[in-house]
């Protein structure tokens, strides 16, 4: 087992074997996602998956850069899943907790308005019943 640095999935073709357009002639280049991966590492960093997918796209552009399309492929459908699932999860799990939060008042307002009418005293207006 080889424990050397660095531990990358994806190790650099040897420069001989690299071909900037090893996709297929007139197909476009892999988006690295890096703005995307930015914007969720900075205001959405939900459970640090903002962090993990600029890792990736850092790495897709790197891979890109280098003339290895397909492991920029690779590296750029890791960092989309992880930016998929961060802003998912942060703009789901808020309005999640404001549902959350709204039915939980209503079910309250009822609750108190029931216990109102328990407690509440009503008077008659004869005077014979206290008799």
């Amino acid at each position: 087992m080889d424990t050397s640095y660095p531990r990358e999935d994806y190790l650099p073709a040897p420069a001989h074997k690299r071909q900037p357009s090893a996709a297929a002639p007139g197909s476009p280049m892999p988006r690295d996602h890096l703005i995307w991966s930015i914007f969720n590492t900075i205001y959405m960093n939900f459970c640090c998956l903002g962090f993990v997918a600029l890792a990736f796209s850092v790495k897709a552009r790197d891979r890109k850069v280098a003339g290895d399309v397909e492991a920029a492929r690779q590296l750029s459908s890791k960092a989309r899943c992880y930016n998929a699932l961060a802003t998912a999860g942060s703009v789901v799990l808020p309005l999640l907790l404001a549902a959350l939060v709204v039915t939980g008042v209503i079910h309250l307002s009822k609750l108190a308005q029931e216990s109102a009418g328990f407690f509440a005293y009503q008077f008659s207006g004869t005077d014979e019943e206290d008799k």
